[in-house]
């Protein structure tokens, strides 16, 4: 460990915080303990790599320990990585990179091999010793592979974390990253962070290093309701953003069809109920028995999630019901309680047994098909910083993410981000960080930490899962009033996480407003129909003043990766309105 002396330089933009006090040396720092950032670090690690892995929690706290259904990959009798390729193209709604998505299929049944040689225990065939596969929303076939019943995500984080843990990886625990570290030339150097808790890394400290990885997850906490951790503010896409990349496709959050309903006062992370039980024969009714969802779609309760939402939200209007039910009595105790435990004890914890009685659901902000502009080997439009994972857009999901296919992308490009990163470094393609460098521009005023429920407050009512102008107009002006009224707030967590929830929530109604089409999980009430003249992404920088510049592609795949000119100048316009 040295002292903050001979520190990197940071971006041009960043949150206001207190110089370093301490700092660590590596080749690749990792942000995220989460099935990518893991999975990213041994395979670095293997390759000689002096890797250090920062984490906002504990090492098995994120994201994917939540993961109920399972890992989508072509691995039954009958199945096909072209199989899994048309029923991906299909859920992202024409808006899928189908060499990503090619990518992803065709290498998703290795990775899930080298998973479980890693030491995760997916559930087998007592007799034939064969993965035991499913069906969730979307896919024409069982190819989803799951352990523990319903634990799935559990399952695989313990796994990464032992091989972590056994490898002797450096690990940060507790720690909220800060900004970029860049040197002299604008390539990523590092990150800053802060370590919640006493020690000898206490405060705010950095990671200098050749490489970083993010790997930070999603930002569901935009969102009042959300099946996302606490953690999961987006400080991976604000990081990104102030350090000069290109994010994309924000505008497609994911809601979850069959999230647990507590009451309209609920607040935080709701509990999941996986798209598995549908899978298993689960159907979606209202509070007359009805199965709305037959005849709506020819895959019914397994249409894309997209579309099984929209259908329980027009039913709710329909209705003025709060919530649909979904119904699985039928499984009976001894299903219930060897396939779905941990849903079955999420249920009953809330007073609801689903063995006896249908369980009330609603949707609630679940994924972010949107985030940090990648290439197919995870680099960003910032040199030396790469991507995977829900904080990444690839081009895999497009409009709308097929089930499962989220572990699995998380695993296959990191797997893409070590190959890259440990090439460059015995290149020497990746200098050691420079000593010094540009002093960096005023910090980021911060919001109150109490701004964080505002926020979620005007994101669900405006750019929840029914949209329009309307809405978003009005969300983007009472955004944009929060930020006005930032002031001098003491650095700390809370608002550090503030700020970065409020940038997130700009971009996302940002690109939800210039977006006039329905498409994916995109819905605009006042523009009900999809148009292909949209079928491109939105991608969006921070110009030095704090506003936003926002462009479309020219088609749905994405250009190279050549970096843009950080931090463009302001031209007057926030965020332009032009038709594609």
């Amino acid at each position: 460990m040295t002292g903050p002396t001979g520190m990197t330089g940071t971006t041009d933009i960043r949150l206001h915080a207190p110089r370093p006090g301490w700092s660590v040396d590596a080749d690749v720092v990792v942000v995220g303990s989460g099935v990518a950032g893991l999975t990213v670090a041994l395979r670095c690690a293997a390759a000689g790599a002096k890797v250090t892995v920062v984490t906002k929690a504990l090492l098995d706290d994120g994201s994917t320990r939540w993961a109920q259904g399972g890992i989508a990959a072509a691995l039954g009798e009958g199945d096909t990585p072209a199989q899994h390729l048309q029923d991906t193209l299909v859920a992202g709604a024409g808006l899928c990179d189908e060499e990503a998505v090619r990518t992803l299929v065709t290498e998703g049944p290795d990775a899930v091999r080298r998973l479980i040689a890693t030491g995760a225990q997916f559930d087998t065939d007592s007799e034939t010793g064969a993965i035991l596969l499913t069906r969730e929303g979307g896919h024409h076939r069982r190819r989803i592979a799951h352990a523990g019943g319903d634990a799935t995500g559990a399952e695989i984080s313990r796994a990464l974390v032992e091989a972590v843990r056994a490898a002797g990886i450096e690990t940060i625990e507790h720690a909220l990253v800060l900004d970029l570290l860049k040197d002299a030339e604008g390539r990523a150097a590092g990150v800053t962070l802060h370590v919640m808790g006493e020690g000898e890394r206490d405060g705010v400290g950095a990671v200098r290093a050749r490489a970083v990885v993010l790997a930070t997850g999603g930002m569901g906490q935009v969102f009042s309701a959300t099946t996302n951790p606490a953690v999961s503010t987006g400080d991976g896409v604000a990081l990104a953003l102030r350090a000069g990349a290109e994010v994309s496709d924000l505008e497609f959050v994911q809601f979850h069809p069959t999230v647990l309903w507590l009451g309209p006062d609920a607040e935080g992370q709701q509990p999941l109920v996986s798209e598995a039980v549908r899978g298993e024969g689960a159907h979606l009714v209202d509070a007359n028995g009805h199965r709305f969802m037959v005849g709506a779609h020819e895959l019914a309760e397994l249409a894309p999630r997209d579309i099984v939402a929209k259908g329980i939200m027009r039913r709710m209007q329909e209705l003025g019901a709060e919530h649909m039910y979904l119904d699985a009595r039928h499984f009976g105790a001894q299903m219930w309680e060897h396939r779905f435990p941990t849903i079955l004890a999420a249920c009953r914890a809330h007073g609801i047994d689903p063995v006896t009685e249908p369980i009330p659901v609603a949707p609630a902000a679940h994924y972010a098909s949107g985030g940090v502009r990648t290439d197919l080997r995870g680099r960003s439009t910032v040199p030396g910083l790469y991507a995977c994972g829900e904080v990444a857009c690839t081009g895999v999901h497009g409009a709308n993410r097929l089930a499962s296919n989220s572990l699995l992308e998380g695993l296959v490009f990191a797997e893409r981000i070590a190959e890259d990163v440990t090439e460059s470094l015995r290149a020497g393609g990746a200098p050691a960080p420079a000593a010094e460098a540009p002093a960096p521009a005023a910090d980021t005023a911060l919001v109150s930490a109490k701004a964080r429920l505002e926020i979620q407050r005007v994101m669900t009512e405006g750019a929840g899962v029914l949209r329009s102008r309307r809405s978003l107009e009005r969300a983007a002006e009472e955004l944009d009033r929060i930020g006005r009224e930032a002031a001098e707030e003491l650095p700390g967590t809370e608002s550090w996480e503030a700020t970065n929830l409020l940038l997130v929530a700009r971009v996302l109604v940002a690109a939800a407003l210039r977006r006039e089409e329905t498409r994916g999980c995109h819905w605009r009430e006042d523009a009900p129909d999809r148009d292909d003249a949209w079928r491109r992404h939105l991608l969006v920088t921070l110009r030095r003043d704090r506003t936003l510049a926002v462009s479309t592609t020219a088609t749905a795949g994405f250009p190279p990766v050549a970096a843009p000119t950080p931090h463009p100048p302001t031209n007057g316009a926030a965020e332009p309105r032009s038709t594609p």
